[in-house]
């Protein structure tokens, strides 16, 4: 006689984890499908957009009235107190609800935002889309407080993964982003079955993958790891310039201009005059032809600086979109320009700025490192170690999300809990 039986609670047991694997492999695939047509009709709408801006430049003159539309629909819906990507953050860390209406407001306004000239990105907007769609999904699946955190996650993975063509960055993006030192593993094979499907529906479409191509990669030295080591530096160094002009321009719109309508107006109005007194349009919209030029080794060096103030103009007085492409913009052109004072080329310095001030606003360091390979090959990731390595633990507790939470402390092995400035 056996002394061990097998009852029905082990088959049970047994069969748990393939059970949650298939469920999570079917839920994932329609997440990506759903969520992945929408970031790319939302490509096309953007790029849409900045081909009119771009043909008919004079109409950023119509950026404040855009502004007071944007406004406007967020108060007919009564979403006008969203916090954006924030709030896709505390919906995983916290189980905030998350309104399906935030996805067409996000992106309209963004679209908006993009077509008279405002400085920002489309990965934030992309997060907003990916998360809400996806937190509506779970209540129609009828999932249970857990499994909603990490179907928030695969929507945020699917959009980023659609937009970008960058399918593992997406991926582990969403499980790092919410609380710096720990990553939600749990989630890993939904965020990346969801990233990939993203990906590949974008390529039916004809989106084509980010990539560029780095040229100079100097020869592995002492030397060489110094230099990349003190761009680094650098970079942490203007992560933390970054979010805190963020912020700050942030609580100046709020303090001096409390009336929603009239800070919008007037920060439209700021871009405008600043375009005006530039003699530019380089620094409307997202800028990824700038990032471009900077990494075939030409950027002018002030215009880390201008994106920079732009961006914090644009994104401050209440237009939509994200953050992220102007840090490329920003860590590109600052690092082409520093990669020439450290004898660097420009167009590897320009790479290693892009990934590092990444690193530096968002807290991401894996993250990072695996965006370095998807944008410009393996063939220098140990200078891009070192440099997301060092521009992490730099860059301290700032971050552009107020609710990013960091877990374990970058400095010592223990837990510190405490919210990013």
């Amino acid at each position: 006689m056996l002394k061990n039986k097998i009852n029905c609670s082990d088959f049970k047991k047994i069969f748990n984890n393939p059970v949650a694997f298939l469920k999570w492999v079917l839920i994932s695939v329609a997440v990506g499908f759903i969520v992945g047509a929408v970031g790319v009709a939302f490509h096309f709408a953007v790029d849409f957009a900045t081909e009119i801006r771009t043909e008919h430049p004079w109409i950023i003159y119509f950026l404040p009235v855009g502004g007071l539309v944007i406004v406007l629909i967020y108060k007919l819906c009564k979403k006008e107190n969203n916090k954006g990507t924030n709030d896709i953050i505390l919906a995983v860390r916290e189980n905030k609800t998350l309104s399906i209406l935030i996805a067409p407001l996000i992106f309209i306004s963004s679209t908006i935002t993009h077509l008279f000239g405002g400085s920002s990105g489309r990965e934030g907007a992309a997060l907003q889309l990916g998360g809400s769609i996806a937190f509506s999904l779970g209540k129609l699946f009828r999932l249970d407080e857990k499994d909603h955190k990490i179907i928030v996650m695969c929507g945020m993975s699917a959009a980023f993964a659609a937009l970008f063509g960058t399918p593992v960055s997406a991926a582990i993006f969403s499980l790092e982003i919410t609380s710096v030192g720990i990553m939600h593993f749990s989630a890993l094979v939904p965020c990346t079955v969801s990233a990939i499907v993203g990906t590949k529906l974008a390529e039916l479409f004809g989106i084509i993958p980010t990539h560029f191509e780095l040229s100079g990669l100097p020869d592995f030295s002492i030397l060489s790891l110094l230099k990349v080591g003190g761009l680094a530096v650098l970079c942490a160094i203007l992560s933390i310039w970054f979010c805190t002009m963020m912020h700050k321009s942030e609580k100046m719109y709020s303090r001096f201009l409390k009336n929603r309508y009239l800070r919008i107006a007037a920060g439209g109005a700021i871009v405008v005059l600043f375009t005006l007194l530039v003699g530019s349009y380089d620094y409307n919209g997202a800028g990824m032809d700038i990032v471009e030029k900077a990494i075939s080794g030409t950027a002018k060096n002030e215009a880390f600086l201008v994106k920079m103030l732009f961006t914090a103009l644009t994104l401050s007085a209440g237009y939509k979109g994200g953050e992220i492409v102007p840090v490329f913009f920003t860590g590109a052109t600052f690092g082409n320009v520093a990669g020439k004072l450290l004898r660097l080329s420009p167009s590897f310095g320009a790479g290693i700025g892009l990934v590092s001030l990444f690193c530096g606003v968002t807290n991401c360091p894996i993250t990072s490192i695996i965006l370095s390979v998807e944008l410009f090959g393996a063939e220098g990731i140990i200078y891009f170690l070192l440099s997301c390595a060092i521009s992490y633990m730099l860059s301290g507790n700032s971050s552009l999300y107020h609710d990013q939470k960091i877990i374990y402390s970058k400095f010592t092995y223990e837990i510190i809990d405490k919210k990013t400035q």
